[in-house]
Formats: structure tokens, sequence, C-alpha cells
């Protein structure tokens, strides 16, 4: 089994920046995708960035390419979401995922979730 645990969540003012991280443990050695997605209230969860964890491929949605990075320290087993230039439509809970095969297309494709953590974006 591999959890997931997110943190860094909080409450930041439009136009700041907030970092997130996911620490995975347990069976870690057979991870080989994790990613970020979020869900807004009333809306559906979608996916926000995503990488390789050797590094190799990195995929971001158009709605944070350029504002958001994800990055991973391969000795920690943990992958990072700077989050800069926040907008008050950012708002939502911030999920951690991860699969240790094929990068998927959809949610319910990950092989293992986080808890969440909420990020909240005021103006």
């Amino acid at each position: 089994q591999v959890q997931l645990e997110e943190s860094g969540g909080g409450l930041v003012q439009a136009g700041g920046s907030l970092r997130l991280s996911c620490a995975a443990s347990g069976r870690t050695y057979t991870l080989y995708y994790m990613a970020w997605l979020r869900q807004a209230s009333g809306k559906e969860r979608e996916f926000v960035g995503g990488i390789r964890l050797n590094g190799s491929y990195i995929k971001y949605a158009e709605s944070v390419k350029g504002r958001f990075t994800v990055s991973g320290d391969s000795a920690k087993d943990t992958i990072y979401l700077q989050m800069n230039g926040l907008k008050t439509e950012d708002t939502a809970v911030y999920y951690c995922a991860a699969v240790d095969a094929t990068i998927p297309t959809k949610p319910e494709q990950y092989d293992y979730w986080g808890q969440g953590t909420q990020v909240t974006v005021s103006s």
C-alpha cells in the first residue's frame, strides 16, 4: 500500500503564492507518476498538474500553465505544487494522487489518493 498526505493549504490573498507538498509513504518504489487535482465546491474534480517521478515528463492544465509549477524530490518521495499569481477561481480542495503504471487520463484511473488540503483565495 501507498499512503499520500498533502500539506500546505490555507488562506491567501489573490495574487499571492502558496506551496503544497505531498509526501508518499509505504511501498513507494513502484510509483510511476504523481499528480495534483482539485475540486471546487459544486464542481468536478479536475487535473492541475502531474509529473513522472524521474522528472522526464511534466503536464499542466491550461488554466494554471505559467502560474503553477510541479516538482519532485525522489529522495523524499515527495512532490510539490508551487502556486503563484493565485486567483479566486483557484479556490478548491487540492488532492495528491498517484499511479504505478500508465499515466491517467481521468480521475478514476489513479491508484492512490491523499485526503486533500483546502486552498482558499480571497479577493
